[in-house]
C-alpha cells in the first residue's frame, strides 16, 4: 500500500504520509490486521493536501470505535493521558496506582529533607525485598504538543543531587534512583542530557518499550478517561472523585455511583471497561496520535 500524500505532524512539520506506521499502530493497539488495513485504505482515500496527523488520528478512532471500542480506547491512551488534566494531580495518582500494581510501595507528595533545602517529590517509591528506593518527578502538561525539555531535566537533576548528598539519617528514607516521568514525549536535548547525568526517564515513548504506554500495557492499568462509554462530563466526575484507572471501577463497581446512571449503560461501561483490561500485552509501543 503506497501513498505519497504530504501531512503535517506536529509542531507544523510536514512529512510524507505512511500508511504502514498507521496500520502498526492500529494493529498494535489490539486491531486485527484485516481491520487495520481496511481503516487505512478508507482514510488514504480520503485524504486530502494539509491533513494534520491529528485528523488522521481522529478519523482512525472514530472507525476504529465502531469496530471496537476496547481496542478503540487502547488506542486513545495518549489522548487520554491529557485528558487527566487540567491539574497534575490525577496524573501522580493514576502514576502511583500503576507503580502500586508493579510492585512498588508509594507514598505521594513525600517530604523528604536535602542537604540544602526540604523537598516535596511527587512520589516515593519503595521495593524494600529487592533493596530499592526512588523519589520521582512528575511533570504533567495538558498540550500534546508540548516536550518536557533540557530545563526541566536540569531542574530535576538539581533536586536529586540535593536529596542524594543528604546524610541518611538526617533524610530519614533511603533513595538509590531519582525517576522523572511526564505524559507527552522528551526533547532529544533532555534525553542526552539525563543518560550522560544518570536521570532515569519514562514517557510517552520513553525508554524505548519500556515506556509508559508500555508499563501500562503490562500491567493493564489504563486511565479512566481512555473508555469511550464515558462522556466528558462523566469522566470529569470520576476523576475529580479519585477514581483515575479502569481496573479501580471492575474492582469495585459501586465507583460509578456517583454518575446515577440506569444499569443498561453501567453494564455497557464495565464491559467495554473488562474487554480493554482483556486485551493481550503488547512488545512493542504503540505510534501514538
Amino acid at each position: 500500500m503506497k501513498d505519497h500524500s504530504m501531512i503535517i505532524k506536529v509542531g507544523g512539520v510536514e512529512e510524507v504520509f505512511k500508511p504502514e506506521l498507521l496500520i502498526d499502530s492500529l494493529v498494535r493497539a489490539g486491531a486485527g490486521m484485516h481491520t487495520a488495513e481496511n481503516i487505512t485504505k478508507t482514510i488514504s482515500a480520503s485524504m486530502v493536501p494539509g491533513m494534520t496527523s491529528k485528523e488522521i488520528y481522529t478519523r482512525a478512532f472514530a472507525i476504529l470505535r465502531k469496530e471496537s471500542r476496547p481496542v478503540a480506547a487502547r488506542y486513545s491512551l495518549r489522548r487520554a493521558l491529557l485528558d487527566l488534566g487540567p491539574s497534575g494531580h490525577p496524573f501522580e495518582d493514576f502514576v502511583s496506582h500503576l507503580f502500586s500494581l508493579e510492585g512498588w510501595s508509594v507514598e505521594t507528595r513525600k517530604i523528604i529533607r536535602g542537604t540544602c533545602v526540604t523537598h516535596e517529590v511527587d512520589f516515593y517509591a519503595s521495593k524494600p525485598e529487592e533493596n530499592t528506593h526512588l523519589a520521582a518527578e512528575l511533570k504533567y502538561h495538558n498540550d500534546p504538543n508540548y516536550k518536557t525539555d533540557l530545563k526541566v531535566a536540569l531542574y530535576v537533576k538539581s533536586r536529586f543531587d540535593d536529596i542524594f548528598s543528604c546524610a541518611p539519617e538526617v533524610r530519614a528514607c533511603p533513595i538509590d534512583r531519582g525517576l522523572l516521568v511526564t505524559n507527552t514525549k522528551f526533547t532529544s536535548e533532555a534525553i542526552a542530557y539525563a543518560k550522560c547525568a544518570g536521570v532515569e526517564l519514562l514517557g510517552w515513548g520513553y525508554p524505548e518499550n519500556e515506556s509508559l504506554f508500555m508499563l501500562m500495557s503490562r500491567s493493564r492499568v489504563y486511565p479512566i478517561t481512555a473508555l469511550t462509554q464515558l462522556s466528558r462530563g462523566e469522566k470529569r466526575l470520576l476523576v475529580d472523585s479519585g477514581v483515575v484507572a479502569v481496573d479501580q471501577i471492575i474492582k469495585d463497581r459501586r465507583l460509578l455511583d456517583i454518575l446515577r446512571l440506569p444499569v443498561v449503560r453501567v453494564g455497557e461501561i464495565l464491559a467495554e471497561a473488562d474487554g480493554l483490561l482483556s486485551l493481550p500485552h503488547v512488545e512493542h509501543d504503540i505510534v501514538g496520535a
